[in-house]
């Protein structure tokens, strides 16, 4: 019996003393694992590196090429944080998806642009050109207020950051709107008359030179930090967020991007 009593403390405090050093494994956990778009994103993260090396912490970016899988390692916990997407994107991707997700900076907005294809000026459009789009909600909502903007298309009323193709109410051109994966647009250059694409990846396709008109600056779609809810204040988001919201960083983001990626803070 005593024998047995001996054990069972023995075995009781095995795992107490192993409880107590995951714990303070976990405290002391200074690795920071960022999902991020290859450009401009992950160059800006590595501009962050050493600041963070300083604090102690050292940064793991991990690049992925679309905008759902960075948001599903975020919610699984693989990530940390992700850096890629704007604030109204995440909002309808926690809507659509049930994810948890929460914005914790603004750092850089990069102006979605028409760019040329087939068709090299917007002064001469051809009857039936195709303009391909970004195919997720909020993205093409703001491709399509693009082209409203420049007076190509008009949308119904009221379409807001939800519109699609099918809330097009005037289109004296006879467009034919191409919804595209958002990473695959630029790519798409060669087979449409335009392509209206996000700033990061109209960098990663080397095809800024074909730009032909941007948006005007907005908050809205600034390029955020996110994080999983309950993460806001932790050690981790705080260190990650001062480093990329540095002076530093700043001069890095206006030297290395100069129009195409724009400081938010």
């Amino acid at each position: 019996m005593k024998n047995l009593k001996r054990i069972l403390i023995a075995a009781a405090a095995a795992l107490l003393l192993l409880s107590l050093s995951a714990c303070g494994a976990k405290q002391d956990d200074k690795t920071i694992r960022v999902g991020a778009s290859p450009a401009p994103h992950a160059q800006i993260l590595k501009a962050a590196e050493p600041l963070l090396k300083e604090k102690g912490y050292t940064l793991v970016i991990q690049e992925f090429s679309d905008y759902v899988l960075p948001n599903n390692a975020l919610e699984e916990g693989s990530l940390d944080a992700n850096f890629f997407q704007h604030e109204p994107y995440l909002l309808d991707f926690n809507q659509e998806n049930g994810t948890h997700l929460v914005a914790v900076a603004n750092i850089h907005y990069e102006p979605m642009g028409v760019y040329a294809g087939k068709s090299a000026s917007l002064d001469s459009i051809p009857s039936g050109a195709q303009i391909a789009v970004p195919s997720d909600t909020t993205n093409e909502a703001r491709a399509l207020q693009l082209l409203e903007k420049i007076g190509l298309i008009k949308l119904k009323e009221g379409a807001g950051l939800t519109a699609t193709k099918n809330d097009i109410a005037d289109n004296p051109h006879q467009i034919r709107i191409v919804e595209t994966e958002a990473a695959q647009v630029p790519r798409t250059l060669q087979d449409v008359d335009f392509a209206v694409a996000n700033g990061n990846y109209a960098i990663s396709a080397g095809v800024t030179d074909k730009v032909l008109v941007k948006e005007d600056s907005s908050t809205k779609y600034g390029n955020i930090v996110a994080v999983k809810e309950g993460q806001e204040s932790s050690a981790k988001t705080t260190a990650l967020v001062e480093a990329l919201t540095s002076d530093t960083v700043r001069q890095f983001i206006v030297d290395e991007f100069g129009e195409t990626a724009v400081p938010m803070f």
